[in-house]
């Protein structure tokens, strides 16, 4: 996966001729203190990079230029030390094309109650310069993220890690290619959608292969590298005796690993960060990649069945949000209920005992299984392939969420669901695919009722590393719709909300 050591934020501090050297120094002085310690935060993952003081708009419309065309800046922290005329902000502003965060803090922790004088409040002046700036963003209706508090403080620190992470995922969509091998699924409606909004507001595009352009190079694929990378699952993964090299089904293990060498050759060939098929197209494919796409999830690249490359596309994003941090992400459906009669009849937690299980036919990524993986085949009855080889896990019990992107026509909506993850109570001995239980905010009548008022799809992205915070930052910066349900969710006020959104987007 990515290192976001790579990418950089520019912090950027507002101020002005009108306090003179003297001040403007400490400014500078102060400034580049909070630029080092941000930097050396563990918490945040990019380099946060030091910037003159800005104190005219000729200065300032030339930063924002700059950070522009910078290749490694993902986005600017702007702070106002002082107080700083905004409107000398209106030039550079209207020409940023990156994401910017607002730090309303200031330098000092604490007032010196016994040595305050008129100096220091000529200096420290973020109270109320943050609010002339903040009434210039507000006035252009700029999107940003506004973050309260010392900059010493560790939750000002997550709140900055969190938006890093994002702007650093929206970087990585800029210029990115996805291929889809075939269409979607015939007849279904929520997996397509317009690839050119999708390219003018994610920056991503998205481009078909047929599934014979896959095949030739899996074709090509020596067989040298296919034992070595079945001795590669072999060592990392519990091997269904039938599999191993001695097994009546090895050819099987054999071709998926051929597969699996000749996609990520193609993905890395034509530097896509994500894929899509259907089993309804599988043309010259001995078997639906199976293993191969887990494993190619697991290692960065955004994947969605049957032709969804919206969810393809956020799943990548995800991927780079979450870099480095343990649990993972995974392409998720939600598949079928356990229904259990209410308990507690009358309480708001009657529900308590009714889940979800969330899998796919076999594409599952790993970095959500809780223990070692079962390399296995089993039959799938659907496609008219040869079974294919897959991994079959259950994942860890605790917090997470499931996201949605669809396309609404005028818009795009970003669904949220906050989730809790469950041991299951049974075995399940005969469910050859890995899985999830979840338990869905705020109860599953309630969350099922609303993610279907408000148009959210089967497919999803299930986290357990990323909270909705992130995904609110994601929508922020790419300007688009976000509903989110979680355990103070309503569905008369979720639907009056709705309501709402279509004005606001209309």
């Amino acid at each position: 996966m990515l290192n976001l050591s790579q990418f950089e934020v520019w912090f950027v501090t507002g101020s002005q001729h009108l306090y003179g050297y003297e001040t403007l120094r400490q400014v500078a002085e102060h400034s580049q203190q909070i630029a080092r310690y941000l930097d050396e935060a563990p918490e945040i993952p990019v380099r946060v990079v030091f910037k003159p003081v800005l104190t005219t708009p000729d200065e300032i419309y030339r930063l924002c230029q700059a950070a522009n065309a910078a290749e490694h800046c993902v986005g600017i922290i702007t702070w106002m030390h002082t107080f700083s005329p905004a409107k000398m902000w209106i030039g550079g502003l209207n020409v940023l094309q990156k994401p910017l965060l607002h730090l309303h803090t200031q330098f000092n922790r604490d007032i010196p109650w016994g040595e305050i004088d008129m100096d220091f409040m000529n200096l420290n002046q973020s109270a109320h310069g943050d609010r002339e700036f903040g009434f210039l963003m507000a006035r252009m209706r700029r999107s940003r993220k506004v973050v309260v508090g010392h900059w010493q403080h560790r939750d000002v620190l997550d709140q900055i890690e969190v938006w890093a992470r994002v702007a650093a995922a929206r970087h990585d969509l800029q210029g990115a290619a996805f291929v889809r091998f075939g269409d979607n699924m015939r007849y279904v409606a929520v997996t397509d959608g317009n690839k050119v909004s999708a390219e003018i507001t994610f920056g991503y595009s998205v481009n078909t292969h047929g599934v014979g352009d896959l095949v030739r190079v899996i074709d090509q694929m020596s067989d040298a590298a296919v034992e070595a990378l079945c001795a590669e699952y072999a060592d990392t993964y519990q091997m269904a005796p039938e599999l191993l090299p001695t097994g009546d089904r090895h050819a099987s293990l054999r071709e998926a690993a051929r597969i699996e060498l000749g996609l990520r050759a193609f993905l890395e060939d034509g530097n896509y960060k994500g894929f899509t098929n259907t089993f309804e197209d599988l043309h010259g494919l001995s078997q639906l990649p199976g293993i191969a796409t887990q494993r190619l999830m697991a290692a960065g690249y955004g994947f969605g069945a049957e032709g969804d490359w919206k969810t393809a596309a956020l799943l990548r994003a995800m991927k780079v949000m979450a870099s480095g941090l343990p649990d993972g992400n995974s392409f998720m459906e939600d598949y079928t209920y356990h229904l259990a009669e209410p308990l507690d009849r009358g309480t708001r937690d009657r529900f308590r005992n009714q889940w979800v299980l969330g899998a796919h036919m076999l594409e599952i990524c790993p970095t959500i299984a809780a223990q070692k993986p079962i390399c296995c085949v089993h039959p799938l009855g659907i496609g008219g392939k040869d079974d294919p080889v897959r991994l079959v896990f259950s994942t860890f019990a605790g917090p997470g969420l499931n996201a949605s992107l669809i396309d609404l026509g005028n818009r795009f909506r970003l669904l949220v669901n906050e989730v809790e993850a469950v041991v299951p109570p049974h075995d399940l001995p005969k469910l050859p695919v890995a899985r999830v239980l979840w338990k869905p905010q705020p109860d599953l009548p309630t969350a099922c009722a609303a993610w279907i008022l408000a148009g959210g799809a089967h497919h999803t992205v299930f986290s357990q590393n990323l909270t909705t915070e992130y995904l609110e930052d994601f929508a922020d910066m790419a300007g688009i719709e976000l509903a989110v349900i979680d355990r103070d969710t309503r569905l008369r006020t979720f639907k009056n909300e709705l309501r709402w959104n279509e004005v606001a987007y209309r």
